[in-house]
């Protein structure tokens, strides 16, 4: 550790609080402190490389300094960084609405600024509550969202989730979430076999509208994965199930794509996957490439007419925030879609995708390995102490963590979700990183929990 290091160390473990992190901990190991990134490999305060193999937390997309993207920023700071948009615009607000709806799913034609995924799901339940009141004179004031959900955490979003190591503390605060099952085959209780947990969860789905008919604002859904549950990959067809479900019982579909959107699961949105089209969609984290915050709900024509009329009437959307439609986030997002549509990234990560799956199959061999997950370039190997039983580790062993405190020795950043070792690298990753961080990942696991 050279000494500059050592006083930026010191000051941080002075005067900083880092989210998710005990801080205890902290105060005791010798922090990684990031100055500088090129492409999809981060540099700390002593020189030392190491892959971003978590996408700076699931939002870097083309790689770190990428050209057009620094240009963009660039340009716009030549004419205004920031200006409200509470009775203005600005054209950058403009240009990437217009862009987002032309790739969004169908009918997803109006978009809402904020700057965070969890506000951006926060302006989802608020529009979805108010559009009942608005459009039938009716409150319905139920949302059911899945067991295991995570939609981020400000209180609204907190409401919605149902992870208990991370919301309960708050329940006091919260309004209740009719609570569905989690369509995830590994510890399900309708069994291991995907349809069986499929049709069981779209039938405990069905009964739950049932019983709440007329009072279910809307059903909340990650798109195939479920994040921070622990990459919970559902089964196929799920989806497609709940949008039908949702249909049947005349009732709304909000679509959280924060961690999913961009190109993460292979397609741009995790939704076209089964041709769904949500009534609201929110999205953050890679839509300006991970350079600036920025998040965006959409959603339809009929919804937003549900908003229009006179002034006194006070059917406004009484919600912002001062950063709304930042232009400097803004022209992030437009350079970093554009890269897309240039290098053709849809396409350039099949492969890599493929890849990933390959590599895969030989984490499956270790002892500690209970489940292997992967959809599109997001994987998961999920270690307990005992793959027939399914017996977890206990917490204080800080299995995940070691895990990733071994990997980082290696020259790997990663950060686990409990036990489970999450596998998140940017799409722009070549095919020798891709091997590199595996590499890496199979090696730190062995040497973790065959250490006894």
């Amino acid at each position: 550790m050279n000494e500059r290091t050592r006083k930026l160390a010191e000051m941080d473990k002075a005067h900083l609080w880092h989210p998710f992190t005990q801080m205890r901990d902290w105060q005791v190991e010798d922090p990684l402190i990031i100055e500088r990134g090129e492409g999809t490999t981060l540099y700390d305060t002593d020189g030392n490389a190491y892959i971003d193999g978590v996408s700076s937390l699931w939002c870097n997309v083309h790689g770190h300094r990428r050209p057009e993207i620094d240009r963009a920023i660039h340009d716009q700071l030549d004419r205004v960084a920031h200006s409200t948009m509470l009775g203005l615009s600005a054209p950058p607000a403009v240009e990437l609405a217009e862009r987002l709806t032309e790739l969004a799913p169908d009918g997803l034609d109006k978009v809402f600024y904020s700057d965070s995924g969890s506000t951006a799901m926060e302006i989802a339940l608020k529009i979805a509550f108010q559009y009942w009141q608005q459009a039938t004179g009716e409150p319905r004031p139920t949302f059911i969202a899945l067991d295991q959900a995570y939609h981020g955490d400000t209180i609204g979003a907190v409401s919605l989730g149902g992870i208990t190591l991370f919301h309960e503390t708050y329940r006091p605060l919260l309004f209740d979430a009719v609570r569905a099952p989690c369509p995830h085959p590994y510890r399900s209780k309708y069994g291991p076999d995907p349809d069986r947990t499929m049709r069981g969860c779209l039938d405990a789905m069905d009964a739950l509208l049932g019983e709440h008919a007329g009072r279910v604002a809307a059903v909340v859904v990650e798109p195939l994965v479920q994040g921070a549950a622990g990459i919970f990959v559902h089964p196929p067809g799920y989806l497609r199930g709940v949008r039908e479900l949702c249909d049947r019982h005349d009732t709304l579909l909000i679509c959280d794509e924060v961690a999913v959107g961009f190109g993460r699961t292979g397609r741009m949105f995790a939704c076209e996957h089964e041709s769904v089209a949500p009534d609201i969609m929110a999205v953050g984290k890679g839509l300006t490439g991970g350079y600036l915050p920025l998040a965006a709900t959409l959603t339809t024509d009929a919804i937003y007419n549900a908003f229009l009329g006179e002034y006194d009437e006070f059917k406004t959307f009484f919600h912002g925030h001062t950063y709304t439609g930042n232009a400097l986030a803004c022209s992030a997002a437009l350079a970093s879609l554009h890269i897309f549509e240039k290098d053709k990234t849809l396409e350039r990560i099949q492969p890599r995708i493929e890849q990933l799956a390959r590599r895969l199959g030989q984490f499956a061999e270790l002892e500690h390995a209970g489940d292997i997950r992967q959809c599109g370039l997001i994987a998961a190997v999920e270690l307990v102490r005992d793959a027939g039983t399914k017996e977890d580790y206990r917490p204080g062993e800080k299995v995940g963590i070691r895990v990733t405190q071994a990997a980082r020795k290696r020259g790997l950043i990663t950060r686990p979700l409990g036990n489970v070792i999450v596998i998140m690298p940017p799409l722009a990753i070549g095919e020798d990183d891709l091997d590199r961080m595996l590499d890496i990942l199979y090696d730190a696991i062995r040497e973790v929990t065959e250490s006894g």
